[in-house]
């Protein structure tokens, strides 16, 4: 069956195959180690890029934004494009809940009141009574950050023009 010079060439080809394996790996730690973790010895970068100000600098405060005048911009033609996003889990006729409550007549509509809809809890936590268009800019921007707790996962929408068209176009929903 197996002479034993078959079995020789084997198991030199295995050990021969297990040395290349390890040089090939101590070679390649050799040339790419980057050192350093031990002994106190420091991490220094390639090469240092120099910001304007350096991270001393104190951030600047962001810009107050005049909700009113960017819900006053809304266009609900363009909300219309952006509500696709929405689509999924919301439907737009009332009484139709999906995974998300039904939309239908939502700008004004008391929090947590969409017939039919088994909600979290989380967002009457917040104390807001009602969708107005400056709740509903604030919690679409991040729901989950707004209202910690709630189920719905959507991560938001950062754009202040696409809230003010979303909510443009569902204040045109069953009003």
């Amino acid at each position: 069956m197996f002479d034993t010079m078959t079995i020789t060439k084997a198991g030199g080809a295995l050990c021969g195959a297990l040395l290349i394996f390890l040089l090939g790996k101590w070679g390649a730690e050799t040339l790419y180690h980057m050192g350093g973790g031990h002994g106190g010895e420091e991490h220094t970068a390639g090469y240092v890029i120099e910001v304007e100000g350096g991270d001393d600098a104190a951030e600047e405060p962001a810009e107050e934004m005049d909700v009113a005048a960017v819900l006053a911009a809304g266009d609900p033609g363009a909300g219309a494009r952006v509500f696709n996003k929405c689509k999924a889990c919301h439907k737009l006729e009332k009484g139709e809940n999906a995974t998300g409550p039904y939309l239908y007549g939502v700008v004004g509509r008391p929090i947590d009141s969409a017939e039919g809809y088994g909600y979290s809890g989380a967002l009457e936590e917040q104390g807001a009574e009602a969708w107005t268009p400056e709740t509903l800019f604030a919690f679409l921007e991040n729901p989950k950050g707004w209202a910690p707790g709630t189920t719905m996962s959507f991560a938001g929408l950062k754009k202040p023009e696409d809230r003010a068209d979303v909510i443009a176009y569902l204040a045109t929903i069953g009003q």
